[in-house]
């Protein structure tokens, strides 16, 4: 009896399917100047790559989101919240030095929503500060760059410091506390959040390199800072949606 009111009310257009439902659930907070951009995006541009938390890195041919609008081009979609897209629609997901950002638990269920918009065989690369890069920065027997690092830092993130020592632990305090970071990684966090979001074929990359054309000279953070200084900060992780 129930199915036979649930089909009649299906065929009288009384109840969308649920598919649908989820859908536009997910879309209608979406500005519809967003709704449109996007609509005109996935009717024209393959392979489909999408980025996330972009800022003012706008990058041709993708799909550019960040939660803020600081430039034209970019669509506002805030990552802790459900993607507003159908499940295996793009090729490509990236985001550079956001999901430190969101809670733990709000990145890991972040993980699994790029993982649930990207088509079998599409990828996702993440790029993230390193736990590990922190932890080295701690006590003696640093390396020049990690000196120069820590005097870069402390100069112009805490200049009102006036310390006798290294400064290391303010640097480090600092990292932690300031520009909204939430959640620091380290290799075996992040790579375990992506295989529990189902990514396989996990595999560590440097700054700007990688095996695929469509994922390479992406990262841009070391125009805020210097390049050396970015490898030294971040990490950068590739994880494969599986077919089947």
């Amino acid at each position: 009896m129930r199915g036979r009111i649930r089909s009649l009310l299906l065929a009288t257009g009384l109840l969308a399917p649920a598919r649908g439902v989820r859908a536009a659930l997910r879309r209608r907070w979406l500005h519809r100047d967003g709704r449109r951009r996007i609509e005109q995006y996935l009717s024209s541009d393959y392979p489909r790559k999408l980025q996330l938390g972009c800022g003012t890195n706008v990058f041709p041919g993708w799909l550019n989101s960040d939660r803020v609008k600081e430039t034209d081009g970019v669509v506002i979609i805030d990552a802790t919240r459900e993607l507003p897209f159908e499940d295996s629609i793009f090729d490509y997901v990236f985001s550079e030095h956001l999901i430190e950002h969101l809670e733990y638990r709000d990145g890991v269920a972040s993980l699994k929503e790029c993982f649930r918009i990207l088509r079998p065989g599409g990828k996702i690369r993440i790029a993230t500060p390193d736990l590990q890069f922190l932890v080295d920065l701690y006590g003696s027997g640093k390396s020049d760059l990690q000196r120069n690092y820590v005097s870069w830092s402390l100069a112009r993130f805490r200049p009102e410091i006036d310390i006798g020592g290294e400064g290391d632990v303010f640097v480090i305090n600092n990292f932690f506390r300031d520009w909204g970071h939430k959640f620091i990684y380290d290799r075996d966090c992040l790579g375990d959040a992506l295989q529990s979001a189902g990514f396989s074929q996990i595999t560590w990359r440097n700054v700007g390199e990688s095996d695929d054309d469509q994922l390479r000279r992406l990262e841009s953070h070391g125009e805020s800072i210097s390049e050396e200084f970015n490898a030294l900060e971040t990490m950068v992780i590739e994880g494969l949606k599986a077919d089947g």
